[in-house]
């Protein structure tokens, strides 16, 4: 009986783990300017985080206009404002004690990215996404850096340079 088991065993761990790491084919809209694209994106969102593009946050910030082309005096200072005051929590290309930017605007509107940076307190009681992020991240509580909308503004420029 014994030697029926682990096949058995082996099979169903092979299946579980191919339904647990299954592409998903959306469409993503990009509005830049303008111009919107739609474009198909395959993605393995293994994340109970809901991806909301329409989600715009709770704070300051309703609108978010892109210029089509990146602003790289600006993504300079994003960039550098990311590594002085983020780096002890995210990381641009993986997860580490919060999640990675890389594809950030795949997941999250550009308004919501801005209103998570400066107003995170609110965000982590109110909205959905963020409180679910919380919950994904061990409840480890993104700080108020005091970052301001021309700070936030940079760095979401940045995020726009990272390629996955």
């Amino acid at each position: 009986m014994k030697s029926f088991s682990l096949p058995i065993a082996i099979i169903c761990l092979f299946i579980s783990m191919g339904c647990s790491n299954q592409k998903k084919t959306d469409k993503e809209t990009i509005t830049i300017g303008n111009k919107k694209k739609e474009k198909k994106v395959e993605s393995t969102n293994t994340s109970s985080v809901p991806i909301m593009l329409e989600n715009k946050g709770i704070g300051p910030i309703t609108s978010v206009t892109f210029d089509k082309s990146i602003n790289q005096n600006l993504a300079d200072k994003g960039e550098q404002l990311f590594k002085s005051k983020c780096v002890a929590c995210h990381k641009a290309s993986q997860k580490f004690i919060g999640p990675p930017m890389v594809g950030i605007y795949k997941k999250r509107s550009p308004e919501w990215v801005m209103n998570m940076i400066m107003n995170p307190d609110e965000m982590l009681k109110k909205d959905p996404v963020a409180i679910a992020l919380l919950k994904e991240y061990n409840n480890t509580i993104m700080l108020n850096q005091n970052i301001s909308e021309d700070e936030a503004r940079a760095m979401a420029e940045w995020f726009r340079t990272l390629n996955e």
